[in-house]
This record gives C-alpha cells, structure tokens and sequence, in this order.
C-alpha cells in the first residue's frame, strides 16, 4: 500500500492570458539565467492546464461533442442529400494530383477480375461523341488492361469479354436529336434487348454545328425534354447516367472549335439538369464528378476539348463504383453501398446491453448506491493514484453500469463504422501529415516529464513510456496512411518488433520473479486482453483473426505461461540454491524454439491440428487458416543473433529449405528475444553486476560511453539503410536479421545514463497504460471501414476533424481501460471454486454461440 502523497496547494485560478505571462516569464527567466524561476514557472504552466483539464472533463466533452455530430450528420443526410452515391457522382476533391476523393465516402479501385464478376453477363452501353467514347475506353481498361483505343472515331466500338460474357459497346451519336431518340426508343420496345447499363451524353456537337447559338441552346432542351421520357422508362430496368459535359481549355482549342467555350457548356449543362431533375424524375443519375475533377487537369489536355487520361479514369473508376458496390460490397468502397441489418449475434448484444440498463435502473430505484471509492486524478501528470486505503468491493450495481457504458460506446462503434450515419474517406499520405504530428507529440512527451520513482533498467513507468510513444507513432502512421514511404515503414516494423519484445520479457520476468502460475492470475491476463476484442467481434461482426496482434500476443502468452509452468518450474528462488538451473532456463527456451519448429516444418500438420472445430474459429480469417498459418511461417524464427537461437534458426532453415521473411517477420524472434533479455538482465542484476542507483551510469564509464557509441552508430546506419532501400520485400528480407538491435540499441541509449534513467514522460505513460485499448479502437473509430480510410466527423476540415476524432478516440479508449478493470473485478473472482464454476458457465455459454454461428453459416451457405 503507497502512502498519500503530500497535498499540493492549489494555485488562484488561472486564464489562458495568465499561461501566456508564465511562458513569457520562462522565457525570461532563461534569458537572464533564473534557472529557479524558469523551472517554477514550467511546474506552473503544467498545473494550470491539468486542473482545468482533466479525465472526467475530457470525456464529459467528448459525449457532448458526439451528441452534437450525431445530429449534425442526421440533418445533414435528412436535409443535404445525403446519398452516398450522389456523392460519389457529383462531387469529390483531388487528393494530391492523382487521388480523387468523392465527397463524404470512400471510392474503391477495382481491377479486372472484381469488375468481370460484377458486370457477367450484362451489357453497358455508352451513348455519345468523342468524349464520351474517352469515358468508354478508360472504363473498358479496367476490364481489360490491354485494350488499346482503336477503330474508326465516329463509328460505334463493340468489345466483348467472353469468359465473363461482358459485353461493353460505344454508339456513335453525337447530337441530343432524332437519331438519339429512335434509338432509346428501341430499347422501350417489348421484347426487345434492353442494356443494363446505359452511359449517354452529349453537347459539343451542337454548340459546334450550330455556332453556339441561342436557337441550337432551345433546340438542345426541346430534345432533350423528349428523350428524357424514354430514359426514365429505361431506368426502371436498367441503371441510366447522363454525363454533364467537361470544362475545355478554351486557349488550346482549334479555330473549329473557338465556339465551345466554358460559358456555354454551362447553360447546356443547366439545361440538361433542369429537364432531368426539375419534373422530379430521379431514375436518371447525373454523372459531373468527372466535370469537377477536370476543372482542375483540363489545362493538361491536348488539344483543349478532350481529357488528360487520369481525369477519364476518374469517371471511369465512379462509374464502375457506382455500379458495383452495392454488389461486390468492398470494405474500402463506401459510396453507394448501404450497410446490412444487423445480424443474430448484434441484435443479441443489443438485448444483453439494453437488459444491462434497465437492470442498472432498477437497483439505482431501489437504493443500491453502494460505489467503488472513486479513484482520484493525479495533477500533475492526469494519471489515477492509488488511494490510502483499500478501494471498497463493488456494489451489485457496478458490473451493470460498466455493461450501460460499454454499450454506450458500442453504439458508437456501430454508428461510426456499420451504419450510414458519419463520412468516411481515403488515406493519402505526405511527408507532412506524418512528420508534423510526430514532432507536436515529441514536444508534448518532452514538456510533461517527470522524476521517477525508481531507477531499475526498463522499470514499471519507463516501459509504459516506451508503449505510450510507440502506439503514438503507430497510430500516426496509420492514419497518414505512411506504409507507403518504405523508410518509415521500415521503422514502424522495429516498434511493432518492440512491442513483442516487450510482452515476452514482461511475462518472463513476471514468472521468474513471482512464480505466480495460479488460474487466476492467467484469467486476469486473458480477460484483459481479449475482453474488448471479443466484444468487437460480436458487435462489429469481424472474425477473431481480423484483430490479429491480440490473437497475436495472446498466444505467445500462453505458449510462455506453458514454458516456464511446466515441470520443472525454474525460478529465480531455486536458481539461488545452485547455479545448473540456469541451464534448465536454456533448455526450456531451446524447447520452445523447436516447437516452433516442428508446426514451421509441416503446413499440413500444422492446419491439421488448429482447423479442428471449435479450435479453428480462434484462427480462421474468412473461414480459412491459412492467414494465421502465413503470419506464423513469416515469424516463426529467431534471428541470428544469439548463439543458442543461431544454431537452431539455421537447423529450422536447412529443413525448410527456403527463408521466408517478409511482412511480419519478428513475433517469435522478438518475443523470445524479450524472454532471453530478460533471463539475462535478472541474472546480472542479482549479481550485482549493474549499477540501478539514481544519477548512476549503469556501466563502468568506459563501457558505457563504447555501448552508447554503438547504439547512436546503430541507429544511424539503420536509418541509412532503411532510406536507401527500394522496396518492402528487400527490406523485410534483412529486417529480421537486425531488428532486435535496434531495440537492444535504444534500450542502452534509454538506461545507460542515470540521469535518463531518473526521468520519464508522465504524457506518454498514460497512453502506454491505455495502449492496447488504442490499437483496438482505431479499427473502427478513428480510422474507418476496417482501417481502411479515415473517420469524417467534421466534413471540409481535415485538420479540425482529425483533432475532434482524436479527442474522441482517446476518451474512449481510456474509458473501455477502466471498464475492462471493473467488470474483471466480477467476472474473475479470487475464489477457485467460484472461478472454476464461471469458467463452466463461460465455456458453455461459448460453445452455444459456436453452434449458433456455425448453424448460421449453413444456412446462408444452402
């Protein structure tokens, strides 16, 4: 039990103009040399922001802010048109100079087999002049990518796929007239062979012929008021787009052409929408996103009237969005796509939280207020102190209110990624959108640091430290979608390399030190683990798998629980006795790595005994596991640099035949290489052979200065080769081999200096304490349509949006923390017997839900 810390006396209430002064008389304080002052008035600056912004304030703002999006994106679909498909077709933004990003949700990019299936066995018939056979070859491309543009220029063009039966045709009329018309008309006929797509337009010709006159402008409505009729009967069995005519570089235009200027394909273009949409005919579909992405690459175009080959390709990647989503329904194709109805397990869930509430309410009525003692905010650095006295026990009204939150935040997940109530859009990544936040963070974990409270290499605070800055950096290399810069991809790999080092010196020198194997310490680790993805699961209707670190992590969990629980069970206590029992440790790992081994070596024998039910649906991916058997085959190895592991890795390799390294390839090697640092760490520091005290170099002075040199000189040279490497895979292939030196490096360079060791970022250790929680919660409510693209709160400001969704996420992902501790607290008693009797309960009620899933799949299968 910690004691109470010294009260701290509360400073006069402070204005943002008063933090202004204090900065200001740092600054002077500096200036003048008053080191005193200048670090009274840091303290100052740090406590006048945290009292008036604390966890409980935060997540009060937060719930208004969502309350307030929540209506605002409601009226703005109910009042705004908030079709997504007329999004996609109207409107839409470049996103640099080739990424064309539709208003409000996110546009697929198919390739040849996605579109072949979704288009069998129809016709597409594109109906125009020359611009409009554009639109026709750049759509054709996308079906066949070798299709060259051919043929005669004012004659129809017929393309046929024949393995998909795929027919795409180009009709040859380039004035809104009589000859259009008779040919609408004889798609009306009865019997007669209808397409079931249908791409028409035109304008140019007529401005041309007739010279840009106002009697050509009359003509065009009379014309087009006719064929309007005979579109609308065709939309009822086909899908019918009009294509509002492009802007023109009126410069580049030949003398035969000086009369299509910009000003009269706009009165043809009102004239178009005013027949179309001003009797309230809403078959026909208006196609003007292509006309908004040229007004910005026709100055491109080469001869003035027709466009650059991107631009065609825009409108052809919406059209084919158009047409395909609501078929093939593509995660990351969100305009014209409406979610599906919840299914068996959702709609069980809703039950199980509204049931929550309505029993949370009766108690509240009948005077069950027995509460935890709250836990209070530290002020400083906003994390939770422990209280002088021992919390009380849970009233029977806590594990209900803990479900009505959950269910709260459930609700949100819902609505923010399976429901048609908020935006989404692509990730499109620049040097700027990742390096910017990364530097307002470094400068944010550099202002709130703090002494620590012990000086031991990777103590308690420094690892959450270590956790807090790299889930940070992980989550902003998500969002700006940086996989696309190999040098920081490469990098990103040494901190998801870190964090399973991590978990396997953790749990290593939790066993090792505390021998604690009991069943209740191993449910406390699961259950919080897996407790918020298993919920997601049900809620989110997404496969175990597709969470995939915490499937991941928990794992080698229990595969390290098993290796230091067997017989014999070695720890530091018995080591103490004699010496040969550090040689029980080394067997144990050397066994660990040759059971990695044998499931490496045999695919067979390794599906054949993880796809037996009801064990599969912890690995299946979309029903198979072959996903989790390729992310074990890439990570199942040690690196070479550890001389038991070397010879082993090189025997598991010989046997393979093949080193196949290549997109994760560090979870086993990193977290055994955790486990060995750890081994080897304890056993040092019982012999005394490291100096931990405060203000202490942890080596000699000449050993530390040659291990700090090292470690810079790693950095460097990792950093050098990861900027000259050309592509992922010759990266990936090397990235095994020296990833654990990177994190043995930074390792040194943090925990060398006693002065480093004596400090840490209050500011990143409260986001390390809640990092498994943010990792899981940006799946859904910070980036959107499963990682995909980027959650839209706050439509046409992406800088405000990204700091509203940010403040959100990490509320809530604070709030699941503390509801995953409470309910653990009632879920996973102490008490064997009781324990042993809700894990029954658990496993039944399990195996209910595997029958229900599995009877499900049958069905939808038959």
């Amino acid at each position: 039990m910690e004691p109470e810390e010294e009260a701290v006396p509360q400073e006069p209430r402070r204005t943002g103009g008063a933090a202004l002064l204090l900065l200001l008389d740092y600054t002077a304080a500096c200036c003048h040399g008053g080191a005193k002052m200048a670090v009274l008035a840091y303290s100052l600056g740090k406590r006048e922001i945290n009292q008036h912004f604390t966890v409980r304030n935060a997540k009060l703002i937060s719930l208004a802010a969502v309350l307030v999006l929540l209506l605002f994106h409601t009226a703005l679909r109910y009042y705004g048109g908030g079709d997504s498909c007329e999004w996609l077709l109207s409107r839409g933004r470049y996103l640099g100079e080739n990424v064309w990003q539709p208003y409000g949700c996110m546009m697929h990019k198919y390739k040849s087999i996605e579109a072949k299936t979704c288009l069998s066995k129809k016709r597409v018939v594109f109906t125009g002049d020359s611009r409009i056979r554009q639109l026709f070859y750049s759509f054709v491309k996308i079906v066949d990518q070798e299709r060259t543009e051919e043929g005669n220029k004012h004659e129809d063009i017929f393309f046929q796929d024949e393995k998909s039966s795929l027919n795409v045709d180009f009709l040859w009329y380039p004035e809104a007239n009589d000859s259009m018309k008779e040919r609408l008309m004889s798609w009306t006929h009865e019997g007669s062979a209808t397409p079931d797509v249908v791409i028409i337009g035109a304008a140019t010709w007529s401005i041309k012929l007739h010279s840009a006159s106002s009697q050509a402008l009359q003509q065009y409505k009379v014309n087009l008021t006719a064929i309007a009729g005979l579109l609308d009967r065709l939309a009822e069995h086909a899908e019918v787009y009009w294509v509002l005519q492009d802007p023109v570089n009126e410069e580049m235009l030949s003398e035969s052409r000086k009369m299509i200027t910009n000003h009269q394909l706009d009165l043809y273009n009102e004239a178009a929408m005013e027949v179309l949409r001003g009797s309230g005919r809403s078959r026909v579909k208006l196609l003007a996103a292509a006309r908004q992405a040229a007004l910005e690459t026709i100055v491109n175009s080469d001869d003035g009237l027709h466009l650059p080959e991107s631009t065609r390709n825009v409108g052809a990647m919406v059209l084919m969005n158009s047409l395909c989503n609501k078929v093939l329904r593509p995660i990351d194709g969100s305009c014209c796509q409406a979610m599906p109805p919840p299914n068996l397990f959702q709609k069980l869930s809703a039950c199980l939280f509204l049931g929550a509430a309505v029993v949370y309410a009766v108690l509240h009525v009948l005077g069950y207020n027995r509460h935890r003692r709250p836990v209070p905010t530290d002020v400083e650095s906003l994390e939770e102190k422990k209280p002088a006295a021992a919390a009380a026990p849970l009233g029977p009204k806590a594990p209900f209110q803990a479900l009505c939150r959950m269910g709260i935040i459930m609700l949100y997940f819902y609505l923010c990624d399976r429901a048609d109530v908020f935006m989404k859009e692509q990730k499109f990544y620049t040097h700027s959108t990742f390096f910017i936040p990364l530097i307002y963070i470094l400068v944010l974990g550099v202002f709130y640091s703090e002494n620590s409270k012990e000086a031991k290499l990777l103590n308690r605070e420094q690892t959450d430290e270590w956790k807090g800055w790299m889930q940070l950096v992980i989550l902003i290399y998500h969002i700006s979608g940086a996989s696309a810069f190999v040098p920081v991809y490469m990098h990103v790999r040494v901190l998801v390399a870190a964090y399973l080092f991590q978990t396997g010196y953790g749990h290593f020198s939790f066993f090792w030190l505390k021998g604690d194997f009991g069943l209740y310490r191993v449910c406390q680790v699961l259950f919080r683990l897996n407790f918020l993805v298993v919920v997601l699961c049900i809620v989110m209707d997404r496969p175990y798998q597709f969470y995939y670190f915490v499937p991941l992590v928990t794992f080698w969990f229990v595969i390290i629980y098993a290796t230091m629980a067997m017989w014999p069970q070695i720890l530091q206590k018995r080591t103490n006795s004699s010496g040969i029992w550090h040689l029980g440790v080394l067997a144990k790992l050397l066994g660990l790595l040759l059971f990695i081994c044998v499931l490496a070596v045999s695919q067979s024998f390794f599906e054949g005994v993880l796809s037996v039910w009801p064990i599969s649906k912890l690995f299946e991916l979309d029903g198979s596991i072959h996903e989790w058997w390729f992310r074990w085959k890439l990570d199942r190895f040690v690196s070479q640099m550890w001389p038991l592991p070397l010879r082993v890795t090189s025997f598991c390799l010989l046997i393979k035949g093949e080193i196949v390294f290549k997109l994760l390839p560090f979870a086993s090697q990193a977290v055994i290489h955790g486990m060995a640092f750890a081994f080897i760490y304890l056993l040092l520091q019982k012999r005394q052979v490291l100096f931990e005290g405060k203000g202490e170099a942890l080596f000699p002075a000449k050993i530390s200065n040659l291990l700090l040199f090292l470690s810079v000189v790693s950095f460097i040279t990792y950093s050098i080769w990861a900027s000259n490497c050309k592509t992922k895979t010759e990266c990936n292939e090397m990235h095994p081999y020296i990833s654990v030196v990177q994190i043995l490096a930074f390792i040194l360079i943090r925990n060398i200096p006693g002065y480093a060791r004596s400090v840490y970022s209050s500011f990143f250790s409260w986001f390390g304490k809640i990092s498994l929680e943010l990792f899981i919660c940006q799946y859904h409510i910070w980036l959107a349509a499963d990682t995909k693209g980027i959650l839209v709160l706050i439509p046409g400001n992406p800088t405000l949006n990204i700091m509203v969704s940010t403040f959100i996420f990490v509320c809530v992902a604070h709030e699941i923390s503390l509801i995953t501790n409470d309910l653990a607290q009632v879920v996973i008693p102490k008490d064997s017997m009781a324990l042993l009797r809700k894990l029954g309960a658990l496993g039944v009620l399990t195996l209910i839900l595997l029958v229900l899933s599995r009877s499900n799949q049958l069905t939808a299968g038959a």
